[in-house]
């Protein structure tokens, strides 16, 4: 397994663990070996150097994110990191991304530490979900861009602990302007839709965050 994998595989076990934990009533004992445990393993992690995120500067002039199709194995590996879709975020959504033509498609089934109302997800969580999404378009064009503007219309409540799938789509373009919009199903019902406008930037604003190396 490499250690990518391992990576993720380590991140959806301490996601599961947080839907759990969340889920389950544990007693006094329970928490006290849960804190004892968490505790040593936080210590752990403490002790590993820290993580940078590197790219020539070649590769940063020439970025580009290629977004997956259906049939591809990546379908989360595109952002390990991402909140939303990243594989190896251990307190991410756990996303599955991927294209279909020009429209961006995110599937997810929620856990209960995403719980809003009763049985319900949270708006912002569901707010997440559909600016990723609606984010990947742009990459599908080619486009690196931010979320100026977003708006999220609720038709329904939005479930956890069952599928729903998110897709987004180019309504418009002007310029370095682009709106964007999606909808999110529950099965077939259609839980929520947004618009959103994005501003294109160029990609070395966009990944300054990076540590660049001369290539």
């Amino acid at each position: 397994m490499a250690g990518e994998e391992r990576r993720a595989r380590a991140a959806s076990l301490a996601r599961e663990f947080g839907h759990e934990f969340v889920a389950r009533d544990l007693s006094d004992e329970q928490l006290d070996e849960v804190t004892a445990r968490l505790t040593e393993l936080v210590d752990l992690v403490r002790d590993a150097p820290p993580r940078q995120r590197v790219m020539t500067s070649e590769g940063l002039a020439n970025f580009k994110m290629a977004i997956p199709r259906e049939n591809e194995v990546v379908k989360h590996q595109l952002f390990s990191d991402s909140v939303v879709s990243g594989a190896a975020n251990p307190v991410g959504l756990g996303g599955y991304l991927w294209r279909e033509g020009d429209t961006a498609v995110m599937e997810v089934t929620l856990g209960k530490a995403f719980e809003g109302a009763p049985g319900q997800a949270h708006g912002g969580i569901v707010a997440a979900l559909l600016d990723e999404t609606m984010g990947l378009v742009n990459a599908i064009n080619e486009v690196l861009a931010f979320t100026a503007q977003l708006d999220i219309t609720f038709l329904e409540p939005t479930p956890v602990n069952e599928p729903i799938t998110a897709r987004a789509w180019l309504a418009r373009s002007d310029n370095r302007k682009h709106f964007i919009e999606a909808e999110l199903l529950a099965g077939s019902r259609v839980v929520a839709t947004a618009s959103a406008l994005f501003i294109a930037v160029d990609p070395s604003r966009f990944l300054r965050h990076m540590t660049v190396q001369e290539s």
